[in-house]
């Protein structure tokens, strides 16, 4: 969504200024019985996702019988270590129409949670009656609008790429405008009045989603408050917003003036609509701003400068995986991303190919760094080898596979330095076979035989095929057959030092041969 127009705004907002200032100049001469004094406003307002505190300094600078000029200085903190600072100048007149008209400018400077400072000009203009109000506000961000936090970089699959976008902290320029009703269950003069209101905003900044939606709030103000002192006032009230990026807020308001009146004339002594030259100035609670991946979209690769590769489900159905894996090419680390399903051809891996899911930390090209998650289910019911380890070195990694064939092998390893390590298989047929390789670590997996007479993990030397492998740290089982079993024919069976760590679920341990070693299982038996 296209952002707002930051020339045009600033034109505006220098057109504000000017206006704001002809107005001032332009105000009579001053009173000589000045009628509105300086007043603080303490608010608490605790809120759904936040609660925040302002103490609010009103200070008339001139004034004369219907015009005011003033200056006010607020500040707001809250509970998520963020303040910020309002300085505004204003000015307000009265009209024999019983409408105050008003117009006031402000330099407003915001610390956000993470420690980053934005700065904003804010515009507006009011109009007040007994019974109506309507205000709105432009708000024109300037300095320096946008910082980096690599707390918040973000990658993620898209196509065959893997995307980095850098975490940011942005500032947005925007507008709201409400319109508010007095509710008429209070007399005018009653020095009480229950006012509601109604009204939307909009903040925008390039390359990331609109902040726009609604807000309602409801006020009740007291003008006279037993126990306390001529010129206070004190106000309850609530509030509700919603946008789409940071989702529905609600607060709760309480609001005390406090007359620091060295001149002016009581409130008692002020008319409603003299009293409303003196009401607090809405405006939206904050400088706004958005955190999140919000950075350019650069190409990332592995912290090594690896290029990675990406087989994504919603790109290559799973009858063209074998293909897509060969394509990849040796000593490749290819990422799985997505479900892979009715996988109808043997994938072979090769040499010095890496086949994974999983959690791992990559790099843009700009040189920050992210962590990307992936997670790969390849599935088939009629493949009978479904993964082949066909080179050296190969490795299979995070991966989800699932097979009913009650024929074959779900992963076949045959040659030296394969790895297999934190899969999940459910196998309905052998879950893991190694018929030949040295070196061959098997890790972390989860391994599950459903069919009668099945291995969970077959180790079956064949014709002068020397098997050496270390087993670690995997659950295997088998519903009606073994949960592990060895088979020596003519080549030699190694178990080798730190295979140990293993769970045992159903099923039994079946040896033919002579084995070296043993796989241990942490209830103290060994297989």
């Amino acid at each position: 969504m296209r952002g707002i127009d930051k020339g045009a705004g600033m034109r505006q907002a220098t057109a504000a200024g000017v206006t704001l200032l002809v107005l001032a100049l332009a105000a009579p001469v001053l009173a000589q019985e000045p009628k509105w004094g300086p007043h603080l406003d303490l608010e608490a307002k605790p809120g759904t996702k936040r609660a925040l505190g302002e103490a609010d300094l009103f200070i008339p600078v001139a004034q004369s019988t219907d015009t005011l000029l003033f200056a006010n200085l607020r500040l707001r903190m809250d509970d998520n270590d963020g303040n910020e600072g309002n300085y505004g100048l204003g000015v307000r007149h009265m009209l024999d129409s019983r409408w105050n008209l008003g117009a006031y400018g402000y330099y407003d400077r915001r610390r956000s949670e993470y420690g980053n400072y934005f700065n904003q000009a804010t515009f507006g203009v009011e109009a007040l009656s007994q019974d109506w109000d309507a205000r709105a506000n432009y708000y024109a961000p300037v300095g320096r609008r946008s910082y980096q936090i690599d707390s918040l970089n973000a990658a993620e699959i898209s196509g065959t790429s893997v995307v980095f976008r850098g975490g940011e902290e942005r500032s947005m320029g925007g507008f709201d405008a409400e319109l508010g009703w007095r509710v008429p269950v209070f007399d005018v003069n009653d020095g009480k009045a229950l006012r509601v209101y109604g009204g939307g905003y909009r903040f925008t900044e390039d390359n990331m989603p609109a902040i726009e939606g609604p807000r309602f709030r409801a006020e009740m103000t007291f003008d006279s408050t037993p126990y306390l002192w001529d010129g206070s006032r004190f106000s309850l009230g609530a509030e509700w917003q919603h946008d789409d990026p940071r989702g529905s807020q609600g607060f709760l308001t309480a609001r005390l003036r406090i007359p620091l009146q060295v001149y002016g004339k009581p409130s008692s002594q002020l008319t409603p609509m003299e009293r409303r030259m003196s009401d607090p100035i809405q405006r939206d609670i904050d400088v706004v701003s958005r955190a999140g991946a919000f950075g350019t979209p650069e190409i990332a690769t592995f912290t090594d400068g690896q290029a990675i590769k990406v087989i994504n489900s919603a790109m290559t159905a799973g009858a063209d995986l074998a293909a897509a894996v060969a394509n990849a090419g040796a000593n490749s680390t290819v990422l799985l991303s997505g479900n892979f399903l009715n996988v109808t051809n043997t994938v072979a891996v090769q040499a010095g190919q890496t086949l994974t899911a999983g959690t791992f930390a990559v790099r843009s090209a700009s040189g920050r760094t992210a962590v990307l998650t992936t997670s790969a289910t390849v599935s088939s019911s009629n493949v009978t080898f479904l993964f082949t380890t066909g080179g050296i070195n190969g490795t299979i990694n995070g991966l989800t596979i699932n097979t009913d064939a009650t024929l074959g092998t779900t992963i076949r390893v045959g040659h030296s330095g394969t790895t297999l390590s934190n899969n999940t298989i459910n196998s309905g047929s052998y879950g893991i076979e190694v018929v030949a390789g040295q070196n061959v670590m098997i890790r972390g997996n989860t391994v599950t035989a459903t069919s009668p007479n099945v291995h969970a993990l077959y180790l079956s030397s064949g014709s002068s095929s020397p098997i050496s492998a270390t087993v670690t740290g995997n659950t295997l089982s088998s519903s009606a057959g073994y949960y592990m079993s060895y088979y020596q024919f003519s080549g030699s069976i190694t178990v080798l030092g730190g295979s140990t760590g293993n769970v045992r679920g159903g099923g039994t341990c079946n040896v033919a041969g002579t084995i070296s070693g043993a796989v241990g299982f942490t209830d103290g038996t060994t297989c």
